[in-house]
């Protein structure tokens, strides 16, 4: 099974994407196919959870968008994912954060994560 995870590890596209976890807001530049034609759309939203570590492994983000919530699952090796953009780095302490979908106006807001210089 190892070797199997192995060669999985090693063919995927992963490595070139930002590292981003549940809290941050993204946007994510995935291509739509319609008949022949091919165009790209953005979905910028707050990162819910990370699943599946390796080859597999999918990330959920939600927004807001008319007053209504919208969730989307991602899988992180998709040749369909053109690019990731991190917009702001958010401090959680919880790797699924699954109560925000309960939550709307201010008491849905995150907190920005602050980096100290060293």
């Amino acid at each position: 099974m190892d070797a199997i995870k192995f060669i999985e590890n090693e063919l995927s596209p992963i490595s070139d994407l930002p590292s981003f976890k549940a809290g941050d807001t993204i946007t994510v530049y995935y291509k739509i196919k319609e008949g022949n034609k091919e165009r790209t759309q953005h979905f910028q939203g707050t990162v819910l959870q990370r699943r599946n570590p390796g080859a597999n492994e999918t990330f959920t983000i939600r927004k807001m968008s008319g007053g209504v919530g919208v969730e989307r699952i991602f899988p992180l090796a998709s040749p369909a994912i053109e690019k990731i953009e991190i917009v702001k780095h958010g401090s959680v302490r919880r790797a699924r954060i699954f109560y925000l979908r309960e939550r709307t106006g201010k008491s849905a807001r995150i907190k920005e994560r602050k980096f100290t210089k060293k």
